[in-house]
């Protein structure tokens, strides 16, 4: 009996806690249902939002427009003289353009009558070089600025390919003391894209060497036989000859001359760092005879007496001396300079630049 009465009471606790399990399912779903709303509540208010993107109308605001932003000449001249790039523009806008300014470039003169221009109003901006380039491409850039709110600053190229028109040899005259007219070879000019020319004018530096010309004669090539005048030469034993011409890509030719001193050093120039005063430094110097005949050095001499000669060794064509250099006390100073004077046997006087830094104290 008491078993059955045991069992009884066990049967009744398992209902009892099969009934408390529903309801806590059934109040388990409203709260789980008010928890995920919540959460979705929040989701929602701090989703971000959508950023306004304002598109500019250019609706009423000038324009600037060209029909081309590049001028290209093709082949020019050397030395063809000025020409002129035009830029056609139209303001294609909606209300006055403004041209605030052209940017310069190397050699380049914009011209541009004004800068104020309606709606449908069109200009040219002109812009005017000389072509004294060297051969090869050239690419020269202009900068306009207005108030296209598109295009407050737009570039303008002009191009061109730069070649000699009037060939010319030698490019480069080698003259020698010892030869008769200095060695001078014939000058020959000759018209590339055969278009005949004139010779204007033929000049040099200190008049040292002069050709005779005829400004009246035309032709398509010339060759000229320069005269040296030998004692200008010896007082400008460098500079150029300058020949004028009527070519209409060419206008002038330039050459270079170089006299063969008879006699030169090496290094013509002696440059010293961190040097300590009173501390002597040696270097080597060559003194030569271009011309390889024989010489004798009578003196050596410097402006501050800091500058010695320890040893003289002949050589090929010259000598080769060991140079003793002793800087002078430094006073505040922090570079020095001096100058050694060699005396040729015979009247011509070398000179070499001794010069450098002093240490920088601790």
């Amino acid at each position: 009996m008491e078993l059955a009465e045991r069992q009884m009471r066990a049967d009744m606790e398992m209902r009892k806690m099969r009934n408390m399990r529903k309801n806590y399912i059934v109040l388990l779903i409203p709260v789980v249902g008010c928890i995920l709303l919540l959460q979705l509540g929040c989701q929602e208010q701090i989703k971000p939002e959508k950023a306004e993107t304002s598109v500019r109308s250019d609706k009423g605001a000038p324009k600037i427009s060209f029909e081309n932003t590049i001028s290209n000449f093709g082949q020019i001249g050397v030395t063809s003289g000025k020409k002129v790039a035009e830029f056609k523009f139209t303001n294609t806008g909606d209300s006055l353009l403004k041209i605030t300014e052209v940017e310069k470039c190397c050699d380049v003169v914009p011209v541009l009558d004004k800068t104020e221009f309606a709606p449908g109003q069109s200009g040219v901006l002109k812009a005017e070089f000389q072509s004294n380039q060297k051969p090869g491409l050239m690419s020269l850039i202009l900068y306009i600025r207005s108030n296209d709110t598109t295009k407050p600053r737009l570039a303008l190229t002009i191009k061109a390919m730069v070649v000699s028109k009037v060939s010319y040899a030698p490019k480069n005259l080698k003259l020698f003391l010892e030869e008769e007219n200095a060695g001078c070879p014939k000058i020959v000019l000759s018209s590339i894209d055969n278009q005949p020319f004139s010779i204007r004018r033929f000049t040099s530096t200190g008049d040292s060497i002069t050709a005779d010309i005829d400004s009246s004669v035309g032709a398509t090539k010339f060759v000229l036989s320069p005269k040296v005048d030998m004692e200008k030469l010896n007082e400008n034993p460098k500079g150029r000859i300058n020949i004028s011409l009527t070519h209409p890509e060419e206008k002038a030719i330039e050459i270079l001359f170089d006299m063969v001193p008879k006699f030169s050093i090496s290094p013509s120039s002696i440059f010293i760092v961190n040097a300590v005063p009173q501390k002597p430094i040696v270097r080597k110097v060559s003194v030569l005879n271009n011309y390889g005949g024989a010489f004798e050095i009578e003196s050596f001499s410097s402006q501050n007496n800091t500058v010695n000669i320890l040893r003289q060794e002949t050589i090929s064509s010259g000598y080769q001396l060991d140079v003793q250099i002793t800087p002078s006390p430094s006073e505040g100073k922090s570079i020095f300079s001096e100058a050694l004077m060699i005396k040729i046997k015979g009247g011509d006087e070398l000179i070499v630049i001794c010069q450098g830094f002093y240490a920088e104290r601790g």
